[in-house]
């Protein structure tokens, strides 16, 4: 294309564009109308406007004074603004007397000052040929990478739409536009990078969310309706297994439990392979669900396999089951690449001979190396890090094994059918009875003291308290709290009248397993921790939960963390300790933990906060970024996508039809490799 050099090709590559329909696809951030600039004279305190004028004064910062800006001076027809840079004093070479800039960015009062924009966006107005591609309409903003202003990749995106913009084919069928009033590919193309009105915008993006959405659901509907043709194994043994683990647990499943399993046991008895989510929230019981399937496998002559993203999970998961199934006399081993090569050679030998009926590992599992006697259930603990290929990959591992998908953090409804739209989906939406409301507060740094002093009177009255920290180990880098130094400053200086215990993720298997032990039969009152504790702990008689630096944990392992305590009779309590000036995405999650226990409204914050992308991890999860669409306010549009997809592979499973060509085409070019949709086209 022309304009695209050497130089300006590498600063493309780096977002990604390398081929003229990814650059049609990189849709504008967001639009400026720029048919009217708001005049400065009109600019009030708050707004978040576009307005301009020409520069007629610079005033760079002085040297060695970061506080202070660069401060630019501009003027229209109606008078004086400024704009403010921080921390961006090489900026002061760009600008010069005369120029016509157009600013973007929220108006602020200067202290006894006028008003001004603080570290506005800009653009520089050179008048040359383009110039009505840049003023005097609604103007696209592009994301950009350093050395690539705004204004050339507006242009080189205008030529780009002009000379291709109409020769993609459409993937949506005229039938599903029509029904869906969704305009044409080429004009919807022309309107999302240059829209006559903000209306004609937003009309060309829902054309392309609903396209989004439709490939994916389609996607995910020719693969489930494939694995549900595939053979597997039905697994219907009489059930003694699980009775007696059922007769040995201190507590009676909750209706949503029993339900669950109804629908597992169901799935596991039919000859096709069952590919299942299990959603629940903290301390729903997961785990003893899954224990029941993986109890029905053995029981029928299979094995069962337990994956979970990391090796410190994988060895919570361990322990949780162990002690699920040792009165039954069954053997679980653990498969992680982190163990020593002997214990993991056994391990392998075991699986393979079918010495190990219970399986419970990380990615080592996938492995070439490791071959199972006779794989019947794969259980995989998904905490948003695994997707579509990895549990793919774990199927291969035996004859179509049936497959349970479990997590942790509740899904709004839109991942859900997003991220696990191949998958039947069954919730626990039941906490066991006498679990209680857990008391949330955040407290700064100055208030340690007082806490300190309501965790003692806990521990007097005979409970018992956790306090987790974000590292190991201090170092000279961070100030945040360790846990192997606080662990000894509380033992020494705080609690001198109980005994205090350390676990992390360093410490050996075998010793982390002994303090877990001590800390859950009472011989430990104050267990110091890393997040190693945030699965698998269930001590009903530990009454509160310090979390030093709560400002820097997520969401989803706050909630996870506070999941620990709550479980007994006694009143329970959390305090996020937080230090220093917080940002205000730190304050949002701090104030949506003491607000809320609901795992859905915390997975919405977090979704708000973080972004979808982030959410659930979009690269690691094994799908795409979308490119236009929001799944906080595009649910709507998803379902209606999903209903389409269903429909149209009900009639047409294999999208053969002609009218079904360049949908079926754009379904490859798109998903194939991420959806393991090799047998399409």
């Amino acid at each position: 294309m022309k304009g695209v050099g050497p130089q300006r090709a590498q600063l493309l590559e780096r977002l990604g564009l390398a081929t003229v329909r990814q650059a049609l696809d990189w849709f504008p951030r967001r639009y400026e109308d720029r048919r009217q600039l708001v005049p400065f004279r009109q600019l009030r305190v708050g707004d978040v406007r576009a307005s301009g004028g020409t520069v007629v004064g610079v005033s760079p910062p002085p040297r060695g004074r970061p506080r202070i800006p660069l401060t630019v001076l501009f003027r229209d027809q109606s008078g004086f603004f400024s704009g403010l840079w921080f921390n961006q004093p090489y900026l002061a070479k760009l600008f010069k007397r005369g120029q016509r800039v157009v600013l973007y960015g929220k108006v602020i009062q200067r202290a006894r000052g006028p008003l001004a924009m603080q570290n506005p966006e800009f653009e520089i107005v050179e008048d040359d040929e383009d110039a009505s591609l840049h003023m005097g309409r609604i103007v696209p903003v592009y994301g950009l990478t350093e050395g690539l202003p705004q204004r050339p990749m507006r242009t080189l995106l205008h030529r780009v739409v002009e000379r291709f913009g109409g020769e993609v084919a459409d993937a949506l069928p005229d039938e599903v536009r029509r029904r869906h009033r969704l305009p044409g590919a080429a004009d919807a193309y022309r309107a999302i990078h240059f829209p006559d009105s903000l209306e004609e915008a937003e009309a060309a993006r829902r054309r392309f969310v609903f396209e989004d959405f439709l490939l994916l659901q389609i996607g995910l509907a020719i693969r489930r309706r494939r694995e549900g043709t595939r053979p597997g194994h039905a697994i219907a043994p009489p059930g003694s297994s699980v009775e007696r683990l059922l007769a040995t647990l201190p507590f009676r499943l909750t209706a949503a439990q029993q339900r669950v399993w109804a629908e597992i046991r169901a799935d596991l008895a039919r000859p096709t392979p069952m590919n299942r989510l299990l959603q629940g929230d903290v301390g729903s019981g997961k785990t003893v669900v899954a224990v029941m399937a993986l109890l029905t496998a053995v029981e029928a002559g299979f094995q069962g396999a337990l994956m979970a993203p990391t090796e410190i999970l994988a060895e919570q998961h361990l322990l949780t089951v162990r002690a699920l199934v040792e009165s039954l006399g069954l053997p679980v081993a653990l498969l992680t690449s982190g163990r020593r090569s002997r214990e993991r050679d056994a391990a392998r030998e075991a699986v393979a001979s079918g010495a190990a009926p219970i399986v419970v590992g990380t990615h080592a599992l996938i492995q070439e190396a490791v071959a199972f006697h006779r794989l019947g259930l794969a259980v995989v603990d998904e905490q948003h890090r695994f997707g579509v290929l990895q549990r793919a990959s774990l199927r291969t591992k035996g004859q179509h094994p049936d497959v349970l998908v479990m997590t942790a953090t509740p899904i709004p409804r839109t991942l859900a059918l997003t991220l696990y739209g191949d998958l039947d989906v069954s919730v626990l939406d039941e906490l066991p009875p006498g679990r209680q409301r857990i008391t949330t507060v955040w407290r700064p740094e100055a208030k340690r003291a007082e806490i300190y002093e309501f965790i003692r009177k806990e521990l007097a009255a005979g409970r018992q308290a956790y306090v987790v920290y974000p590292l190991v180990d201090e170092t000279e880098a961070s100030d945040v709290k360790a846990a192997t130094a606080m662990a000894e400053r509380l033992a020494r200086e705080v609690f001198t009248d109980y005994r205090v215990g350390l676990v992390h993720g360093r410490l050996p298997f075998e010793a982390k397993d002994a303090v877990m032990r001590a800390f859950k039969a009472g011989d430990i009152h104050v267990l110091a921790a890393t997040t190693v504790i945030e699965v698998g702990i269930d001590v009903p008689n530990a009454s509160v939960m310090l979390i030093e630096h709560g400002e820097r944990f997520g969401l989803a392992q706050l909630h996870q963390l506070r999941g620990r305590v709550g479980r007994g009779s006694a009143r329970s309590y959390c305090v996020l300790l937080a230090s220093g000036l917080l940002s205000d995405e730190a304050q949002r999650r701090l104030q949506a933990m003491c607000e809320t226990q609901d795992g859905f409204r915390i997975a919405e914050v977090d979704l708000e906060i973080r972004g979808p992308g982030e959410f659930f991890g979009t690269r690691q999860a094994g799908l795409p970024e979308f490119r236009a669409a929001n799944l906080l306010t595009d649910g709507r549009l998803l379902e209606e996508a999903r209903q389409e997809g269903l429909a149209l592979v009900a009639r047409d499973p294999g999208l053969r039809r002609p009218e079904h060509r360049a949908l079926r085409e754009a379904l490859v070019g798109r998903w194939r490799e991420k959806l393991d949709l090799a047998s399409v086209g």
